[in-house]
Order: C-alpha cells, then structure tokens, then sequence
C-alpha cells in the first residue's frame, strides 16, 4: 500500500513545536540517561565489565527482544511452554523497549498499517522519526490508534498485565544488582552501553531496513533485507523477508542468511520445546517472488 502525497506532506514533527505529554518526557529522560552513561563507558573499562554487558545483550537482545517480544508474541510464528514463554518475555523487559503488551501492539500496527499515516513509526515521517522520534510521540500514536486494542491475548494473561504496570521496577532491580555486584562500571556498560546499542540497532530495522537493502519479495511495502543490520541484530535485518512472510519463526530463507534466532528455534524444537514451528512453504515463495532480484542501494 503506497502512501499518499497527503500523508507525505504532513510529517510529524519529532521535537519542536508539538506538545509534549508526560509519557513523552519520561521516555526521553530514560533515553537521555542510558546514553549519558556511555560518556562514561572509556573511563570505567574493565573486562569482566564488558563480559556482563555482553552476556545480557545476547541474551536480552536474541531471547528477550527478537525470539519472545518478536517472533512469539507477535507473530506467533511458534508455541512454547508457558514457563518458558514467561521466561523469554521477562528478558525482553530488561533491554528498556517497553513492556511486552505495548510492544507487541506497536509491531502489530507497524504490519497492519505499514507506511502509512497509522504506521507508529512510518518511514514516510523520515528517516529519524522511524529511528527514534516516534517513541517520544505517544499523542500522534494515542491520535491513530487509541488504546491498544489488539493484544487482547496479551491482555487475557496476568503475568502480561503485571509485567504491565510494574515494568520500570524490574530493570532498576537489574541496574540496583548490578551496581552492587560489580559498582559504577557494571551500571555503565550494561546499563548505559549495552541497553543503548540494543536500543538502536533493534531501531535500524525500523528506520534502516525501510530504506537501503535488497528487495527480492513482492510486498505492499519498501521493506528491504539488509545484511549489514542483519549482522548487529542476529537475523532480524531480512526485513523484506519478514514481511514478505511475517508468520515466519525464519527471517534469513537462504542458507547463507546469518539468523541465529532461527537455528535456537531449531533447537527448542528438537527438545521438543518450540512446537507449531511456522515457515513458507516453496509455493508461498514462488508466489512472493519477483522473476528477477529487485535492489535497492
């Protein structure tokens, strides 16, 4: 679906001249403070510092954000025990994204209402509203949308609704331990630089991947594979893929796609772990493809 030159002509603006609400504020203060602690990151270095922030990273960026927030709960592209569903989504909240209810509607409307007006963070705004901007906006997403009105199997769920209203209590329960445990240079590299990089490198396939990569898939969108946010994001980078086939647990459909999420499903599955395991089927990509690659640099 193209967007108009209506909506085209009409981008939000993603700092001045705009109200700010209370929710928009708090965002950029936590914002504003995970990239402040950066500044610090040269000045307090130490190995076992970094191997911390590390470790988190992947295992908040893979099984919290990318296998639970992603791949499971939006798209239900796979079924799991509730233990271990449970487990996966309490990651995801410790990278600072938003709850699991909020997010999934956020990426349930990206699908729905893909670049257009009612895309939360529509690449027809710009390339920094995609990125960033439409986080401290929530008045023009509450405008499009209202109140989230399609996670009712989010909703249904107390875990769900607890992590809800107390989600900043868990990752300043991190950031408490792990200042205790390790002092000032644990709160910054994983509290500042670890959370940061997840922050804008889960934000690049929002803003990157809708404009420079390769597109071999028929879409109603500008989605593009791009193998460089691939690389930083463990697989998520094959955009086009993923919306080519959204109900897909596999975003690189070629071998030589780089997708760790996807071998990690792989594994649950022979556990017996990961069942209901959904890809396209040869057919469906027959379909979906173009008779030659289309690219777009």
């Amino acid at each position: 679906m193209e967007a108009t030159m209506k909506d085209r002509e009409k981008p939000h603006r993603a700092f001045w001249r705009r109200k700010w609400t209370f929710s928009d504020i708090r965002t950029a203060i936590y914002i504003l403070m995970t990239h402040s602690l950066c500044i610090f990151a040269p000045f307090h270095f130490n190995w076992k510092a970094f191997w911390v922030a590390f470790t988190l990273y992947v295992l908040v960026a893979i099984f919290g954000i990318t296998l639970s927030y992603h791949r499971n709960l939006t798209h239900k592209s796979f079924k799991l025990p509730k233990w271990l569903e449970y487990s996966f989504a309490y990651m995801g909240v410790m990278a600072l994204q938003g709850d699991p209810i909020d997010w999934v509607s956020t990426h349930r409307h990206h699908h729905q209402f893909v670049e257009t007006e009612r895309d939360p963070h529509s690449p027809i705004h710009g390339l920094w509203y995609s990125h960033m901007g439409w986080t401290m906006n929530s008045r023009a997403l509450t405008k499009r949308h209202g109140r989230p009105n399609n996670v009712s199997d989010l909703e249904d769920q107390i875990f769900y609704r607890i992590i809800q209203k107390t989600y900043l209590l868990h990752p300043l329960a991190l950031g408490i331990v792990l200042f205790l445990i390790g002092g000032f240079p644990f709160l910054v590299w994983s509290g500042g630089v670890a959370v940061t990089w997840g922050y804008h490198v889960t934000s690049m396939v929002n803003s990157i991947c809708h404009s420079w990569g390769s597109q071999p898939w028929k879409t109603r969108d500008s989605s593009k594979n791009n193998w460089l946010v691939s690389l930083v994001t463990f697989g998520e980078g094959w955009h086009n893929n993923h919306h080519a086939f959204e109900y897909s647990a596999r975003h690189g459909l070629e071998w030589w796609q780089l997708d760790i999420p996807w071998y990690i499903i792989l594994c649950l599955q022979a556990l017996g772990l990961a069942t209901n395991v959904k890809f396209p089927t040869e057919k469906q990509k027959l379909d979906k493809a173009f008779s030659t690659s289309k690219n777009t640099t």
